[in-house]
């Protein structure tokens, strides 16, 4: 039998130190969110199973916690992405004609962690425009989320892009209009993962076995990954169609853009990498820091997200979860202990008014408990409060 206070696997309290952190965090993400003229939302943690997995919501099936609500007997489900959530506000709460921009913080749950290490329990934090189809909407996510990482103190960020449009210009520019479901998620799954043994063994089967030279361009895809040459070599690589135009146009707009605003930032490209397909509708971004492998923000284009409420918006948008970002900080910063004011404990009305106006002003002053004057705690007392030439001031430790 378990110990009491074990907690489920890939499930963890989280502590003082890193709680604030977090905290900060949160409040540097959300204000700079609101700084762009975002909205904060705060969709319900519980929702009925078909409205969290409908549409693009789909693919969270399996990383969805489902359970019986007692009240009405249907079944509910957990959050484990807030975006679909977020797009029925959208459609359904605001129902507005013009642009809406949105932001949201709260934690989501998992069945499964993403990686060995990684928590089932998240804090999602996401910003979202609907309503605009141009790529200043995609520009200006990608800003915000910049803005994000720097102003929680990292540097060194690379953006890494894509498009999903490009997979489907080249199956249209080799004349492929129908693939059937099972090969073309075996086709989307061995261009992300750079398998090229299983897209020569997909070229020769079916309706790719029909198209001329699909194994050598389905290849050249895999490798079309790094700097602005990688654009370049796409266009002469692969076959000219409408939508592969575009996604290359759109790809090398952005990355001038960005560098203009954000020049200290590097930007990359990976043609292959189709993370996410289902869910993404055009242009996909991730951002990586130095030093940590996987991607601290994930978004892109969604314009089939609200689809499935009734209305079909031009969406774009990003997430990140605040728990790694934190831990990423911690580990490079350290968490520095916060310098604080201590305070004797006494009934003295004078005491007490000058308590209550150092915490007005933003200190942090901690009261020494009678009994407890050497406790070791979190927040670190460079200043006491004490009584000097008969009245109570600050005094530097």
């Amino acid at each position: 039998m378990s110990s009491a206070w074990l907690l489920p696997e890939h499930i963890a309290d989280v502590l003082p130190a890193q709680a604030r952190r977090v905290e900060e965090l949160r409040r540097v993400w959300l204000d700079a969110a609101r700084g762009y003229g975002y909205e904060l939302v705060m969709p319900p943690l519980l929702e009925h199973i078909e409205s969290l997995l409908s549409g693009t919501g789909h693919a969270l099936d399996l990383k969805t916690f489902k359970l019986v609500d007692q009240l009405s007997g249907r079944t509910l489900g957990v959050r484990a992405d807030a975006t679909p959530q977020v797009a029925r506000i959208d459609a359904h709460l605001l129902n507005r004609n013009s642009v809406t921009r949105l932001c949201y913080c709260g934690p989501v749950l998992h069945t499964r962690p993403a990686s060995p290490h990684a928590t089932r329990e998240p804090l999602q934090l996401g910003a979202e425009i609907y309503g605009h189809a141009g790529l200043e909407a995609d520009l200006e996510v990608i800003e915000l989320a910049l803005e994000g990482l720097l102003a929680s103190g990292l540097s060194g960020l690379v953006v890494d892009m894509a498009d999903v449009r490009l997979v489907q210009g080249v199956l249209a520019g080799l004349g492929i209009t129908v693939l059937d479901d099972a090969t073309h998620e075996a086709l989307v799954s061995a261009l992300t993962t750079k398998d090229v043994a299983t897209l020569a063994e997909l070229a020769g089967q079916g309706a790719l076995a029909a198209a001329p030279h699909a194994a050598e361009v389905l290849t050249s895809l895999t490798t079309l990954f790094g700097g602005d040459e990688v654009l370049a070599r796409a266009r002469a690589l692969l076959p000219s169609h409408p939508l592969v135009d575009a996604a290359l146009s759109d790809l090398a707009w952005l990355a001038s853009q960005w560098r203009q605003s954000q020049p200290d930032v590097t930007v990359g490209f990976d043609l292959s990498d189709l993370s996410g397909y289902a869910y993404y509708s055009g242009i996909r971004f991730a951002v990586y820091a130095q030093g940590h492998a996987d991607a601290l923000v994930r978004g892109g284009r969604y314009d089939e997200v609200g689809a499935v409420f009734g209305r079909r918006r031009p969406a774009v948008g990003f997430s990140l979860d605040l728990k790694i970002l934190a831990e990423l900080l911690a580990g490079r910063q350290g968490l520095a202990v916060r310098k604080a004011v201590r305070a004797p404990w006494g009934e003295d009305p004078a005491l007490r008014q000058a308590v209550r106006e150092l915490r007005g002003q933003g200190h942090t002053v901690v009261c020494v408990l009678p009994g407890h004057e050497h406790d070791v705690q979190e927040f670190d007392c460079d200043r006491e409060l004490a009584f000097i030439d008969g009245r109570w001031s600050i005094r530097s430790l």
